[in-house]
């Protein structure tokens, strides 16, 4: 069931709602399906991202060779 509530949006970010709302139904009556889209939209690579942060890695790198890395990338940026 939607719910209603009331947001305050600042002039550019009406003005860019209303826009889209336009280019994807003709009409700038469809504000709310356009935000709703959005904000899923954005819900969705947030979770995609969250997974990915917490997912099993595939590789396994101990301290030893993250400093025999950080050691060989400083050594190439002195070399320049």
């Amino acid at each position: 069931m939607p719910k209603r509530t009331t947001v305050v949006l600042d002039d550019d970010v009406y003005e860019m709602l209303v826009r889209e709302s336009i280019r994807r139904y003709g009409t700038a009556r469809a504000l709310s399906k356009v935000l709703n889209e959005l904000l899923r939209g954005e819900a969705n690579s947030m979770r995609e991202l969250v997974q990915l942060i917490y997912s099993e890695k595939l590789v396994w790198v101990d301290q030893a060779e993250i400093e025999k890395l950080r050691k060989e990338l400083s050594k190439r940026l002195v070399e320049r």
